[in-house]
């Protein structure tokens, strides 16, 4: 069981996008970006210690968000996916990072969510939500990656 539970202790992945790192940054860190590659919605000030939500639907899924870092251009990070009517902390949430690093004209995106064993789940809900998540972001980011070369600062 404990071998289960190791093997879903963080979740990364990492892409190359076509646009400079303070680019990239806008596009995961500012709500009228996000929504154009992820949420349907989002509502949020990227500035540390503020609360938001991301939507997807018609309200069907609602995530509450915590801002926890934000060093622009090179990093982003939330809390999200705490129990229903608590709000994100250190204790009840996973941890999303963006780290950016210039390469090129373009920008690598090194994403880590982390938090996974904290949550205390059991191992096939853990691993059910991991693999779901993994899906999520093997979705997702290819559409950040096509849409930030398109914006303008």
């Amino acid at each position: 069981m404990l071998e289960v539970l190791v093997e879903f202790g963080k979740l990364e992945r990492e892409i190359h996008v076509d646009a400079p790192p303070e680019i990239v940054f806008e596009v995961v860190s500012r709500p009228e970006h996000i929504k154009m590659w992820w949420s349907d919605d989002a509502a949020f000030e990227p500035e540390p210690g503020t609360f938001g939500e991301l939507v997807w639907g018609d309200r069907t899924a609602v995530e509450s968000i915590a801002v926890v870092d934000v060093d622009p251009p090179h990093r982003f990070a939330f809390r999200w996916v705490a129990p229903a009517a608590e709000l994100p902390d250190a204790d009840n949430s996973l941890l999303v990072t963006f780290e950016l690093e210039p390469s090129g004209d373009g920008t690598i995106l090194r994403l880590t969510e982390s938090g996974w064993r904290e949550r205390g789940w059991e191992a096939a809900v853990l691993e059910e939500a991991f693999h779901d998540h993994e899906r999520g972001w093997d979705m997702f980011l290819p559409r950040l990656r096509d849409y930030a070369p398109s914006v303008e600062l």
